[in-house]
């Protein structure tokens, strides 16, 4: 044990965990401002160390082993503890958006507000030009939880009723459950009829849920309640949902915020919802792995600060 932790260096534990995330050789050596055979010669003493492939060939690209996945976590902790070890003053003064060039990555879904996404990107480009984002979104195939674990992502954006438990949340807003119908739907044309048997019998359109085996929130709700409502279109393309429902009888169960930003847009209009719903809550999620870094604090405060102006300014 002590002769192969003697072979070990920081800047090994750096190539691996760039090699890893990126699932290239030549763009993790662009990463790190060094050079294919430099990189290719760390890979392989990294292979001897461990003992594993790491890195294999899948299709046109390369893919991490399991092994090198399950290593993923502990290499960003150790560099994390070396960034907060040697990190200096610098460490001391935190992040400073303006000077940053850090790559950040967020999964979100859009049932929060169309305006959310477009609004924090305008935020961070001003704020901190030389920082680059990806976008990714939340669907039920994308395992966010391995995600956020591996450092693969920084931030999740979405609602869930009860979090993963082992995720740091942030609480971001909490919205009233309403419905949102086109201007010939029944619960405008004959609101006293609007009731909870009329909804439930309604055509609903819904998200398609974050995880497979699952119903979605509004559908976990009724089934707490022993109801069960009849869903006849289920979309990943949630912010498209408004545009059905305007050319439809459907019915979305959804936020006020969301809904809000359509009226006048399209001939739509806000019904309070005729079944007894606590409120949604939206929360950001994010891993142990990037809690203590400056950089990561700083996106979660714009992800926080953005969702709260949109909330507090909304129709």
């Amino acid at each position: 044990m002590a002769s192969a932790f003697d072979k070990i260096e920081l800047s090994l534990i750096r190539a691996f965990h760039t090699v890893i995330t990126e699932r290239s050789v030549s763009r993790a050596a662009l990463k790190l401002r060094t050079t294919q055979p430099a990189l290719s010669g760390q890979l392989k003493r990294l292979r001897t160390l461990i003992g594993d492939p790491l890195l294999v060939r899948a299709g046109n690209g390369m893919a991490p082993t399991t092994v090198a996945l399950g290593l993923l976590p502990a290499a960003a902790q150790v560099l994390q503890g070396a960034q907060a070890l040697f990190g200096g003053h610098a460490a001391a003064q935190g992040f400073a958006p303006a000077l940053a060039t850090q790559h950040f990555r967020i999964a979100a879904s859009d049932y929060l507000d169309p305006l959310f996404l477009p609004e924090l990107v305008a935020r961070m480009r001003n704020q901190a030009p030389g920082v680059t984002l990806d976008l990714l979104p939340l669907t039920r195939d994308y395992d966010y939880r391995g995600h956020l674990a591996r450092g693969e992502v920084d931030l999740v954006v979405g609602n869930w009723l009860s979090p993963p438990a082992e995720l740091h949340l942030g609480r971001l807003v909490s919205d009233e459950i309403v419905c949102l119908v086109g201007l010939d739907h029944l619960a405008l044309r004959n609101p006293r009829q609007w009731t909870a048997e009329r909804y439930l019998a309604c055509e609903h359109i819904a998200p398609t849920p974050l995880h497979a085996g699952g119903v979605g929130v509004v559908d976990e709700l009724l089934q707490a309640q022993g109801n069960q409502r009849r869903i006849v279109v289920r979309s990943a393309h949630f912010g498209l949902a408004p545009a059905m429902v305007a050319r439809s009888s459907l019915v979305l169960s959804t936020g006020r915020q969301f809904c809000s930003r359509y009226i006048g847009s399209l001939p739509v209009r806000i019904v309070p919802c005729p079944m007894a719903f606590p409120t949604l809550t939206y929360y950001q999620l994010w891993h142990e792995l990037t809690h203590a870094s400056n950089a990561v604090r700083w996106l979660r405060e714009q992800v926080r600060d953005v969702a709260r102006e949109l909330a507090g300014g909304r129709a």
